[in-house]
C-alpha cells in the first residue's frame, strides 16, 4: 500500500527492517515494485531498484513484470529506469502474449512507445496470442502517432491479420478512424483491375 500510494517515507521505514520482505507479493502477485511502477512513483521505484532482495523483472499472476504495469500506464520516467537494468527483459509477454511495448501502443502511450522503439531487443511486430500486433491495437483504437511510428519501422506489416483474419485496416475502417485509415492506405481489392 505504501508503495503503490506514494508513501515514500513510510517505504523508506518498512526498508529499514529487516522483518520486511520489499519483494513479497499480494494474493495478485503484485510486487511492491510492480504498484509502485504502474502508478508512476519514480521515488518509490528508485528506492526499491536499490535493493538487492528485489526482482525488477517479477511477474504478476498474469504474467506481467513491472515494465509492462509502467509501459501500459504511459509512465515514461519508470519505464526509462526499468530499462537501465540489465535484469529487466523488455519483451517479457504476459499471459496472453502482450508485451510492455504491445501494451504502450495498444494503449497510445507515444512516449512510451518513442522509448522501446530506440531499443534493439524491442520486436514492434510482435503478436499477442491472438495475432494482434501492436499496429493492430493502435489502429483500431485510432492512435494515429502511434500508428505513424510503427508504419516507419521495417518489419511492420500494415496488412497482417491477427487469427480471425481481421486486419489493422479492417478496424481503423470499422472504427471510422479516418487518419489512421490514411496512413494505412486504401483497402486492397479482391478483383484484379482490369484497365
Amino acid at each position: 500500500m505504501a508503495a503503490s500510494n506514494r508513501h515514500e517515507r513510510v517505504v523508506k521505514i518498512l526498508l529499514e527492517r529487516d522483518d520486511v520482505n520489499p519483494d513479497q507479493p499480494n494474493n495478485d502477485g503484485r510486487t511492491p515494485l510492480r504498484a509502485a511502477a504502474e502508478s508512476g512513483h519514480e521515488g518509490v521505484v528508485k528506492m526499491l531498484l536499490e535493493r538487492d532482495a528485489i526482482n525488477p523483472d517479477k511477474l504478476d499472476n498474469k504474467g506481467q513484470t513491472p515494465l509492462w504495469g509502467a509501459a501500459y500506464n504511459g509512465h515514461h520516467g519508470v519505464v526509462k529506469m526499468l530499462l537501465g537494468r540489465d535484469d529487466v527483459n523488455p519483451e517479457k509477454p504476459d499471459n496472453k502474449g502482450r508485451t510492455p511495448f504491445w501494451t504502450a501502443a495498444s494503449a497510445g502511450r507515444e512516449a512510451v512507445v518513442k522509448i522501446l522503439l530506440e531499443r534493439d531487443d524491442v520486436n514492434p511486430h510482435k503478436p499477442n496470442i491472438n495475432g494482434r500486433t501492436p499496429l493492430w491495437w493502435a489502429a483500431r483504437d485510432g492512435y494515429e502517432e502511434v500508428v505513424k511510428m510503427l508504419l516507419a519501422r521495417d518489419g511492420v506489416s500494415p496488412n497482417k491479420p491477427d487469427i480471425y483474419g481481421e486486419t489493422p485496416l479492417f478496424w481503423a475502417l470499422k472504427n471510422g478512424h479516418k487518419g489512421v485509415i490514411a496512413l494505412l492506405g486504401p483497402p486492397k481489392s479482391a478483383a484484379p483491375s482490369m484497365s
